[in-house]
């Protein structure tokens, strides 16, 4: 059992949600090991995305913020029908009603039972509606697009090693471009304006890459998705000749 604390409040807001309204659940981004010991990773589709994510850096890098996230992981861990409920009760305050629910400023639906834990949250609370960005796109198409909450808005994210699994022409999809120009050209659409954009503007999301210098060094002018394709290219390229090298081995135990 973690000795992590759990949060007084759930939810919070940073300064671009508060202007737009929006609240946020968060998670360590990526991974994170808790006080006990124990690692978990939040991002198990994470690809590309990693190299760049906003929230392996600045703030969220501050002590007190990485404890705040490590004791919500913690808590969805160690009693996730605790965190259930106390999801449901805080969200049932009147301040939430009519309001926008952000799942994730970082993380991601990592397990079955976490997805579909948010999935009762959701259904608990038809006065608030959620949102959420995800590389989770199997477990998507799965367990969540079958039988959607009618009060979930999801978009999927490229840059993950699940992106073979979107369909553009169907789904609702984000790319990060490396700026504003970039998305104009190819023809999406920004949510610069407002992170509600993302769910409630065109079905293609650009984001335009945080400002960040050495993440746009590594970026290197492409889009996450261009990254993430190379990425993938050059992982099916290496696998034949791994096959290639195990071929003797299995060959002289078929023989033996």
């Amino acid at each position: 059992m973690s000795s992590s604390v759990r949060p007084d409040r759930l939810l919070t807001q940073n300064r671009e949600m508060r202007a737009i309204g929006v609240w946020n659940w968060t998670l360590p981004a990526l991974a994170a090991r808790l006080a006990d010991g124990r690692t978990q990773v939040t991002c198990p589709a994470a690809g590309a995305c990693a190299r760049i994510c906003y929230a392996r850096n600045g703030t969220y890098l501050f002590p007190v913020v990485k404890s705040r996230h490590q004791d919500n992981l913690a808590f969805v861990l160690d009693d996730l029908p605790g965190w259930e409920a106390a999801m449901i009760r805080e969200l049932s305050a009147p301040r939430f009603t009519g309001k926008f629910i952000r799942v994730h400023d970082a993380g991601d639906f990592f397990s079955d039972s976490y997805t579909l834990a948010w999935c009762r949250i959701m259904r608990a609370c038809p006065q608030v509606t959620f949102y959420a960005y995800t590389k989770e796109v199997r477990r998507f198409k799965r367990l969540v697009e079958p039988n959607s909450p009618e009060n979930f808005l999801w978009v999927y994210s490229y840059g993950g090693r699940e992106d073979a699994w979107i369909s553009p022409e169907r789904d609702r999809v984000a790319d990060v471009f490396p700026d504003a120009e970039a998305i104009s050209e190819a023809g999406w659409s920004s949510q610069e304006a407002s992170d509600l954009l993302a769910v409630l503007g065109p079905r293609l999301v650009g984001v335009p890459a945080n400002r960040i210098p050495h993440f746009l060094k590594r970026l290197g002018g492409r889009r996450l998705s261009e990254w993430q394709a190379e990425i993938d290219a050059e992982r099916r390229r290496k696998r034949p000749l791994r096959l290639v090298h195990s071929a003797p081995r299995d060959f002289a135990q078929r023989a033996a």
